[in-house]
């Protein structure tokens, strides 16, 4: 048997523990070149109630405001940001009121959270979206995440709700991310190409392996491919969640999501090795505001013995960031290896990189500390994530 066999649970196991799921919907599954789907919305809404009657916390994140809205306006798939945004403003009202439509057929109140990576990227604001999710449960209503679509510019998107769903999980420190997808998982080979390619039904890791089985492609209506898919399943599992991606437009996937014996979808396994609630807002619920380039000594202290980043390992400064902001470390060959919180602003690290402790509290008159970033503040990143 091996190391991962002995400490990782098998799939019948974690999904007798889920209490809590998050339930991500893309714009595949819930619409169509006409607008929302709602018979689909309807089944969704059907299997999420199942859920809740036997005692399951839900949080749906649901795509779909820039489909439902393009019909109306006849906007085009690829148009401009504000085209966008107009879009989702008036996509995002019939969004709501299907799925308040859907959840009333259940007596089920429906509660909108609308987000944008600035809110996860504050401290305070990531507890206060928290402490909201925790609150419309505790008082019975069902929160319906998505994007802030309509004031989002690319600086502050999460880029899709996949990659959202993932840290919506984290927040609410979900059991089971549950991906409903216009696909039924993750296949060795490209099924449209091969069809002898079979799914893949566990994984263990998603690994640089994993992700070379993706594509970007996204479909016309929304902005996640498989790749987004599997990033969010590597981050969630990554914060000890266990995902599934199943086809959503199947009817019963989601109920044998839930069932072990079934064979539905991906099963994607929770990473014994998680990162610790803080460490994954670093890593993943911050958008890296610039860089720091290390030279090959400070890169060896950091990954393998655990150090923090000291001026006199940094080679370069890129970027335009203040004490506080998240920004990436990049080795001597420019790849990506670690995300953390910088102690100081790229204006006073460019005049003190690859000094030593001592000279650079000489040059700036003042010193925050020795380390630039401290190793409580510092995550390892995969180079493929």
């Amino acid at each position: 048997m091996s190391p991962s066999e002995e400490t990782q649970p098998t799939r019948a196991t974690l999904l007798g523990r889920v209490r809590n799921v998050v339930v991500k919907v893309g714009s595949g599954v819930l619409a169509n070149e006409k607008g929302l789907d709602i018979p689909a919305m309807e089944r969704v809404a059907d299997a999420i109630a199942a859920l809740r009657a036997r005692g399951l916390r839900v949080t749906l994140v649901s795509s779909g405001a820039i489909a439902a809205g393009r019909p109306v306006l006849g906007t085009a798939n690829g148009c401009d940001i504000p085209e966008r945004q107009a879009t989702a403003a008036v996509g995002q009202i019939r969004l709501m009121a299907a799925w308040e439509r859907a959840f009333a057929r259940h007596a089920t109140t429906i509660g909108q959270v609308l987000l944008d990576s600035d809110d996860l990227a504050s401290r305070s604001r990531c507890l206060n979206a928290e402490h909201t999710l925790a609150t419309l449960d505790r008082l019975g209503a069902l929160a319906i995440v998505n994007e802030n679509d309509t004031v989002a510019v690319e600086e502050i998107k999460f880029g899709d709700n996949d990659t959202l769903s993932a840290l919506v999980a984290s927040l609410v420190e979900a059991d089971l991310l549950l991906i409903l997808s216009d696909v039924d998982g993750l296949y060795e080979r490209d099924p449209s190409l091969d069809p002898k390619a079979e799914r893949i039904a566990v994984v263990e890791r998603v690994d640089a392996a994993t992700l070379a089985r993706s594509g970007e492609s996204s479909g016309a209506l929304g902005t996640g491919g498989m790749r987004s898919k599997l990033l969010a399943a590597q981050r969630a599992s990554l914060a000890g969640i266990a995902v599934a991606i199943v086809h959503g437009g199947r009817s019963g996937a989601i109920e044998r999501a839930f069932d072990a014996e079934a064979d539905e979808g991906t099963f994607f396994l929770p990473q014994a090795d998680r990162l610790a609630r803080r460490k994954h807002w670093i890593a993943y619920g911050q958008k890296p505001r610039g860089d720091l380039h290390c030279d090959g000594g400070a890169r060896e202290a950091i990954v393998t013995d655990g150090r923090s980043l000291l001026p006199s390992g940094i080679t370069a400064v890129e970027g335009r960031f203040q004490e506080g902001d998240c920004i990436r470390l990049r080795g001597p060959d420019g790849q990506v290896f670690a995300h953390g919180l910088s102690n100081y602003a790229a204006a006073e690290l460019k005049r003190i990189a690859g000094r030593s402790s001592g000279e650079a509290r000489e040059i700036l008159g003042y010193q925050v500390g020795d380390a630039v970033v401290h190793r409580d503040d510092l995550t390892l990143i995969d180079p493929e994530s």
